[in-house]
């Protein structure tokens, strides 16, 4: 069966790359040529129906929210709530990040009600289990890595985060330098300490073409995670984190010659004046790659609001060339996140999206703050709370303040700038 990329080679347009290009308002070609020249991936394993979304270069910067349980919060209802809120705050893509009870029938809950790509971390799932049986970390096989891969994909999983770029070497290089914080990625840690204690390579890296095999049966994409990204800011740009970008570049470019879509995470938490230089060099180095961001968080000293953080690295890195935003909560940093810190997670990553594709020229996003402008200037307030970016929020903010005048609002009152303001007005 071919994969979006190999048909896309193959010069033939896919339903999924139609219904993407009315949805960016572009030509079925133009998307066809994205896809295959790897600027633009459509996650959508061949085993599921949804609606499918593109990712990428000259399309709407995308967001996905993370969900999934711990091993000390288990319920998978909850789950399946936090995926509700999700998708009706507007996420594009959900991440199943469970690693506490059935992990498996977990998926499999949120695979059959999400209605847009749902990705997984399949070495989560491994150390888990491995745990279960009383064992070490790293005890864990090789086959044990490849096994859990194959079930996400013939359960339907549409893109997966695996990381390949943790190697023996770049570990080394991370040591060498020396970090504040680390290694704070949980996929990169199991590695790191599966490849200390074991004294071989890390089989993501080692077998990669058995993994391209897999990703090319089920058209799963890969999502080249960043298992030493920045954990605080002081640990920024280092040998490590570029070391590791290096590597998924030419794994990046081998998954293309193989059919397979991919993507390639980046950090982290980074200092403002870091972010646009950062993003200049991944894009670089991996070749147009869609490239998907968590936060950047750009201080460390905000939990409670780090979907603030988030939002503010999110905004300049997408300003720069990041294509994909990972959804930060208020909770980050403190606890498993809430139905309501998901919706608020979504919503600040969605503004930092928005912002960024009016300044990118995005096909209709500086319309839309057009639209906004003149309802305003017409006291249109039905207008106002539909093109908001969470129409509930504004609806629940107006209606809790009534002012005399129903034409206004409560701020200004009587001495509304819009009724008084109008340019060329005589005296």
């Amino acid at each position: 069966m071919p994969t979006q990329l190999t048909a896309a080679m193959g010069k033939k347009i896919t339903p999924e790359m139609e219904i993407v290009a009315r949805d960016e308002g572009l030509a079925p070609e133009d998307v066809r040529r994205l896809v295959e020249e790897g600027a633009v991936v459509i996650p959508h394993n061949n085993g599921r129906s949804f609606r499918p979304v593109g990712i990428g270069k000259g399309l709407r910067t995308k967001t996905n929210a993370n969900l999934g349980t711990s091993s000390d919060e288990l319920s998978p209802e909850n789950e399946l709530l936090k995926l509700e809120a999700a998708v009706e705050a507007g996420a594009d893509a959900i991440m199943d990040l469970s690693t506490g009870g059935d992990i498996s029938a977990i998926r499999r809950g949120i695979l059959k009600n999400a209605p847009v790509p749902v990705g997984t971390v399949p070495i989560y799932q491994a150390a888990c289990e491995n745990l279960a049986l009383e064992k070490r970390l790293e005890d864990i096989s090789a086959e044990d890595f490849f096994s859990v891969i194959e079930q996400h994909g013939k359960e339907g999983v549409d893109f997966i985060t695996v990381h390949c770029g943790v190697t023996r070497e770049v570990v080394k290089r991370v040591e060498n330098e020396g970090r504040l914080l680390d290694i704070v990625s949980r996929g990169g840690a199991i590695l790191s300490k599966w490849m200390r204690y074991s004294g071989m390579e890390n089989p993501l890296y080692e077998r990669y073409d058995r993994l391209l095999e897999l990703a090319r049966e089920y058209d799963m994409t890969l999502s080249l995670g960043d298992g030493l990204r920045p954990g605080c800011l002081a640990d920024a740009t280092d040998r490590g984190q570029v070391q590791e970008t290096i590597v998924l570049g030419e794994l990046a470019q081998r998954a293309r010659k193989a059919g397979v879509q991919v993507m390639i995470e980046g950090p982290g938490h980074m200092p403002l004046d870091q972010i646009e230089a950062n993003v200049t060099l991944m894009k670089r180095l991996t070749h147009d790659t869609p490239f998907y961001v968590l936060g950047p968080l750009v201080t460390d000293i905000a939990p409670g609001y780090d979907h603030i953080t988030a939002a503010i690295g999110g905004a300049i890195a997408a300003r720069a060339g990041a294509d994909f935003l990972c959804v930060v909560t208020p909770a980050e940093h403190l606890r498993l996140p809430t139905v309501a810190d998901i919706r608020e997670g979504v919503i600040a990553a969605r503004i930092a999206a928005h912002a960024a594709d009016v300044c990118k020229g995005v096909k209709g996003a500086a319309e839309r703050d057009n639209l906004m402008a003149r309802a305003r200037k017409s006291f249109d307030w039905n207008l106002q709370i539909k093109n908001s970016i969470y129409p509930p929020h504004a609806a629940e903010v107006r209606a809790s303040s009534k002012p005399n005048d129903e034409s206004v609002c409560t701020m200004c009152s009587a001495l509304c700038a819009y009724k008084h303001g109008s340019v060329g007005e005589k005296a």
